[in-house]
């Protein structure tokens, strides 16, 4: 079962990690836990998912592109299954930070050659910084991240 702080713990990180980042945009976030916990902590955050159930937070109805006019100053995704490389991508595209916290891989690999793919991306993609981090949770919980 997943950890239920997931969300609250990411969102520290974010904004102790990215304290200037003000506009956040949550890839397939799902029903928009994440972005419940980071209004909390004072970011405008969008997410985006295609769920039609979700709870009262901006939502973006419509699968998140590489052509998303960029309002943001960071792109994350929390077990984003399909779109943890594209959230790279998007950062990389936009001059913005990045933090994924990666559950599948989506190039055939399995969970550790998929993470050190990710961090040899973010070099390759021109992110001066970047690295894992370890949220203090059970499960799934390196952050793959770039700046």
């Amino acid at each position: 079962m997943a950890d239920k702080r997931r969300f609250e713990l990411f969102a520290q990180f974010l904004t102790s990690h990215f304290p200037d980042a003000r506009r956040v945009y949550d890839v397939a976030g799902g029903m928009g836990r994440l972005n419940e916990e980071l209004t909390k902590l004072g970011r405008d955050v969008t997410t985006f998912d295609v769920r039609v159930k979700r709870l009262n937070v901006k939502y973006a109805e419509r699968l998140f592109t590489l052509d998303e006019p960029c309002e943001a100053d960071l792109v994350v995704g929390l077990h984003s299954d399909g779109a943890t490389q594209l959230c790279l991508e998007y950062a990389a595209k936009h001059h913005i930070g990045f933090a994924v916290v990666p559950c599948c891989s989506e190039n055939g690999t399995s969970y550790n050659p998929w993470r050190k793919h990710l961090l040899a991306l973010a070099s390759e993609r021109g992110f001066t910084e970047h690295g894992e981090h370890v949220l203090p949770m059970a499960g799934r919980s390196r952050v793959v991240w770039g700046r």
